[in-house]
Parts: C-alpha cells; sequence; structure tokens
C-alpha cells in the first residue's frame, strides 16, 4: 500500500510540510513520484 504526504502525515501525527522537509534532507524519501508528481510512500 502507498500513501500520500497527507495520509502518511496524519497516521504519523505529524505535519505534511514536516514530510517535506524530511526529503528536502534526505532523511525520509518517498518510495516514488506519482506521474503529476506527487510523493508516495510505500512500506520500505
Amino acid at each position: 500500500m502507498e500513501y500520500t504526504v497527507h495520509e502518511l502525515a496524519k497516521l504519523a501525527r505529524i505535519t505534511s510540510r514536516t514530510l517535506r522537509y524530511y526529503d528536502e534532507i534526505g532523511l525520509l524519501k518517498p518510495a516514488r513520484l506519482s506521474e503529476a508528481g506527487y510523493r508516495l510512500y510505500g512500506p520500505r
């Protein structure tokens, strides 16, 4: 299953901005980007 930034932020109880920051600094990279450019997070 894959999660969008919004879905994962809600599950982790953090803001979506925090997830985007984690991606920016290399702490938590998305599994892939959708065709529209959305970050998608998976089980890895």
